[in-house]
Parts: C-alpha cells; structure tokens; sequence
C-alpha cells in the first residue's frame, strides 16, 4: 500500500502534467483537472484512502470541468478575430443575378467581390434583394433574405 508521501508525490506529477498538457493544447479542459489534483493531494496529506482520493480527484476535477469552463471560454476567448471568409457570416450582401437553386444559380455581391450563392430555404431571391449571409459551402454563399 502507498503511503501518504507517495501519494501527495503521486498527485502533485498529475497536477504537474495537467499543467503541462493544459500548456500544450490550450483547449481549458485539462487545467480543471490539475486543481482536482491538488484537492487529491490535501486530502492524501490528511492521510484519506486512496479510494476516496481518486473519488474526490474525479469529483472535483469534473464540478469544475462542467461549471467553469463554460465561462472561462466565453471569457478568455473573446478576442478571436475571424478571418478571411468567416468574417462573411452575418454580413449583408445584394443579390446581382437571380438566386434559383433548382437552376444551381444566382450571386451576391459583398464588400466588393462577387460571390456565387444559394438560398437556405429554397426559394428564388430576385436581383438587388438584400440578403444575409448564414453560411458558406465551398466556394458558396448561403444566403436568407433579410
């Protein structure tokens, strides 16, 4: 059986690679579980049984997995920038040819370029409607009207 020492050891590597793994990935998933492994380690410097280490290790790794990083991701990743053609999503656009899809055509015109599109639901956008783009497949807008 390991003692109380091997077992802080024990928990303070598996804070230590949460850590590391947190660092490499950034992905705030495996940092909640570094802060289970230092409730672990108190509770094996009390002198609990490795059962209910693990127990609490899982328990609280997973409170903060499920309550935090709901938040810590709105809040730490709100500064992404969107680039290129998903920066076009949300934009408005005008319609320069017909869109038809059962004629697989139409176009759009937005920030000066112009663009193939289709229509989400189907049915034809007459020339200079004003649209909003929902999406992009390929190299095609989809479109909705406003």
């Amino acid at each position: 059986m390991l003692n109380s020492e091997t077992m802080i050891i024990v928990w303070l590597v598996v804070v230590a690679l949460m850590i590391i793994v947190e660092m490499i990935s950034l992905g705030l998933t495996s940092i909640w579980f570094a802060g289970g492994g230092v409730v672990a380690a108190v509770i094996a410097a009390f002198g609990g049984p490795i059962w209910l280490q693990i127990v609490i290790f899982l328990a609280v790794s997973l409170i903060l997995l499920f309550s935090s990083r709901p938040w810590a991701m709105k809040h730490l990743n709100n500064k992404v920038v969107k680039t290129n053609v998903e920066a076009l999503i949300g934009q408005e656009a005008i319609v320069i040819a017909e869109i038809n899809n059962q004629k697989e055509e139409g176009q759009v015109r937005v920030g000066g370029q112009e663009w193939s599109a289709r229509s989400v639901s189907g049915k034809v956008i007459p020339v200079d409607t004003s649209v909003v783009i929902e999406e992009i497949k390929g190299v095609k807008l989809i479109v909705k009207t406003k």
